[in-house]
């Protein structure tokens, strides 16, 4: 057999989560919506192991990490503070012909041009105008633009207020890690966690995308998981360097993504308040290197500006010498839509077979296929195969997640199973009404095996 992965392309793996019941578009009977995606049976299973992984890594082997779980909904101050009201925007413009409307920093960087994000309306304008004569409108191929204006970000909703004039909008959540900062002061008077230390959530985040594109990589709605480590002020370096490492080594480790397809890039732009800001870059098919993850040292901005906002102390006093400070904050934050598109991508396989047919599969670590085993009978017209088999399916359910396939020929099903990637199918036949034994066959060699049925167990 020899593999082929070069020729991957976006299209393949949206096509095979399709297909195989990964990923679905949103509100598909009615259209569709762009930006939008649910995860289908084997999707939903291949996610929450991806999560239990993460989670496993950065708070259940850690004893300086704890989880929590904070409410979507939050004060509208909280979006003043983080600054998503003032300052989470988009640069677009409309075309007057179609009225479609275009992300002005990413259609200069088409032709070569690089919107600094700390420009302003009126210098982006102005870098909009002098280029003009190089942009078209994607939709009709016109050149007549409207001005540059600010779009922002943030998902507005009437919690509460069924009027619609409520004085003080509510948002969704833009990013998913405030309520960590929220739930800093909570955590330090409830808990024996003494700095340095860190705080984990996987949550919700929403985002009034104008151009939702490349399937799960940039989407309207999606789920980020995120840490924040606190350490003192100024003591960021070795640490920062600790974090970087272990959030690489996930990749590897724990996910099996292959090294060659990963790189670190560092940010030329600095926020105003950061140190320093890395991103972890995978090699998505059709697209090329793009963010997976970004690890951030953020200083002490982000309680700093809580405690302003809420008029709450956020400072820390030291247990043992007394000082009193706001700690800094080093980040990491991923898009789980995003890992999902890079593990699927990682493991999406096409072989070359000796009979000149070819295979389909994902060679996805065990620990996080949909599906750890594919219990078959041989036969389905005989009762005494499918017997034994739904006892066989039963007695492993306790312990894996596992699928019961009595549906085609044993090719086929072992095809179906390639596809989602099971690492094992066990048959039962004949032979193992007589002696216990059942036929193992493994996915990525596709060898097979006889054992007893204790062993499975």
């Amino acid at each position: 057999m020899s593999d082929k992965k070069s020729d991957v392309s976006l299209e393949d793996i949206v096509s095979l989560c399709k297909r195989r019941g990964f990923v679905y578009p949103g509100s598909e009977i009615y259209g569709g919506e762009a930006g939008l995606y649910d995860y289908g049976p084997y999707g939903v299973e291949l996610l929450n192991n991806i999560k239990r992984s993460w989670w496993r890594r950065n708070v259940h082997l850690r004893d300086d990490i704890v989880g929590i779980d904070s409410a979507m909904f939050k004060h509208p101050r909280v979006w003043e503070a983080s600054g998503h009201v003032g300052g989470f925007s988009d640069p677009l413009a409309e075309c007057k012909e179609c009225n479609n409307r275009i992300r002005v920093d990413k259609e200069l960087a088409v032709i070569g041009v690089t919107a600094d994000e700390k420009m302003t309306e009126a210098e982006l304008q102005k870098l909009f105008d002098e280029n003009k004569d190089k942009l078209k409108c994607p939709n009709c191929g016109k050149k007549n633009f409207g001005p540059v204006r600010a779009f922002n970000l943030l998902v507005k909703s009437n919690l509460g207020d069924f009027t619609g004039d409520d004085e003080r909008p509510v948002y969704l959540p833009g990013e998913a890690c405030q309520g960590i900062y929220l739930n800093f002061k909570n955590v330090v008077d409830t808990t024996r966690m003494k700095i340095p230390f860190g705080i984990a959530q996987i949550g919700k985040a929403f985002r009034n995308e104008i151009s939702p594109r490349n399937f799960l990589f940039r989407t309207r709605e999606m789920e980020q998981a995120d840490t924040q480590y606190f350490v003192r002020p100024n003591e960021n370096k070795e640490k920062y360097e600790e974090v970087k490492k272990d959030r690489w080594d996930w990749y590897v480790s724990d996910l099996g993504i292959s090294e060659s397809k990963l790189r670190w890039s560092q940010h030329d732009n600095l926020v105003f308040y950061a140190a320093d800001a890395w991103d972890i870059e995978y090699d998505y098919p059709s697209l090329g290197f793009d963010e997976v993850e970004g690890i951030h040292d953020r200083t002490d901005y982000d309680l700093t500006q809580h405690t302003e906002f809420s008029e709450t102390d956020l400072h820390y006093r030291d247990p043992q010498t007394n000082e009193k400070y706001i700690p800094w904050v080093l980040e990491t934050s991923m898009g789980m839509g995003r890992i999902f598109m890079a593990v699927v991508s990682d493991a999406y396989t096409v072989e070359e077979l000796e009979d000149g047919s070819s295979r389909t599969v994902l060679k996805l670590k065990p620990e996080l296929a949909p599906v750890r085993y594919a219990v078959f009978p041989l036969l389905k017209n005989k009762p005494e195969l499918v017997e034994k088999a739904r006892e066989v399916y039963k007695k492993l359910s306790e312990n894996y997640v596992c699928e019961f396939d009595d549906n085609g020929n044993i090719g086929k099903r072992y095809r179906r199973q390639d596809e989602i990637g099971t690492p094992e199918c066990i048959v039962i036949d004949f032979d193992t009404l007589v002696d216990d034994t059942v036929t193992i066959r493994d996915r990525d060699t596709t060898k097979q095996k006889r054992v007893n049925i204790s062993e499975l167990v």
